[in-house]
């Protein structure tokens, strides 16, 4: 009784949970961790925690397909994770190759027309998940509804580094001139993966951090952060939709802080160009839902006098 009692709460707040929302996400990154941890608090081998985790990664993804979410970006293995013993490495490395196959091969990946690609320094993965990287995305490249973006070997620093680098010899070569580059030029010398900026980061297991994860297309992009407790085998879709939850008010907050800034200007501008200024905080606000509208109203009416 109790555990139907709780299923039907769990069913419940997840419907809540849903009909909150009124946006999503274009692109949702995540840090996978506490498997380890799992497994340790179940009392089962290291093994066992990856492999549920991996089952957790599946079911997210039906998530972000329900969602209409475009992109998404999994830490999967960092470029410190090649100092974990030599017996967790190889495991990880041969749920990789098998869940990159399976993916590839999987009749819910091509009905929801996911592409799968790999990104980080890949050439330092064993031959093996480097052929099943390169069997996924070859069968996948034909597909742009779902972008899945798989880090692997994957270090922030690195990649920065990296794109460094290449401008640098671009730059001695002549092929570059200091004065053209920009954030398109760096852009360009990332690895190729994702396809926009990260509007959300999670991370579960605890930890507050994003650990080196994707910083040009996160962090310069000021993206939502949710952390929580649970470790990955336990993540949920309640706590799925209270992370983009996360995201719609922090997006909200924003919008609103943007008009408030808006008022600002119109109030600072001479009186011949109040007019003009008027009008474009009128249409400004007219734009925002009617609860962000609401938080400035206070704000507009000492321009409108």
């Amino acid at each position: 009784m109790r555990e139907r009692i709780e299923r039907w709460g769990y069913a419940a707040y997840e419907r809540l949970l849903q009909r909150e929302l009124s946006g999503t996400p274009s692109h949702v990154a995540v840090i996978m961790d506490g498997n380890r941890r799992y497994a340790r608090k179940q009392g089962v081998e290291t093994t066992q925690g990856h492999s549920e985790g991996a089952e957790t990664t599946e079911a997210m993804l039906h998530w972000c397909d329900e969602l209409d979410i475009d992109e998404v970006t999994l830490y999967t293995f960092s470029t410190e994770n090649f100092d974990r013993p030599e017996e967790q490495r190889e495991y990880i490395f041969d749920l990789v190759e098998e869940k990159l196959r399976n993916f590839a091969d999987a009749d819910r990946v091509h009905e929801a027309e996911v592409c799968i690609r790999a990104i980080g320094e890949t050439e330092m993965l064993p031959e093996r998940v480097r052929g099943a990287i390169d069997y996924a995305q070859r069968r996948t490249a034909q597909y742009d509804r779902l972008n899945l973006n798989v880090a692997l070997a994957y270090g922030g620093r690195a990649e920065l580094l990296g794109a460094a680098r290449d401008i640098a010899e671009a730059v001695d070569a002549g092929e570059l001139d200091p004065e053209d580059i920009d954030a398109d030029t760096v852009e360009r010398c990332l690895y190729e993966g994702p396809t926009c900026d990260v509007d959300l980061i999670v991370r579960t297991g605890g930890d507050e951090r994003t650990s080196n994860f994707l910083p040009w297309h996160a962090n310069g992009n000021e993206a939502a952060t949710f952390f929580c407790t649970p470790y990955w085998p336990e993540f949920r879709k309640i706590d799925f939709l209270r992370a983009i939850r996360t995201y719609q008010n922090r997006e909200a907050s924003w919008r609103t802080t943007r008009a408030r800034r808006a008022v600002s200007l119109v109030q600072a501008v001479e009186d011949a160009e109040l007019s003009k200024a008027r009008q474009v905080l009128g249409r400004f606000c007219d734009a925002l839902p009617s609860k962000e509208r609401a938080a400035v109203e206070d704000d507009i009416e000492p321009v409108a006098d």
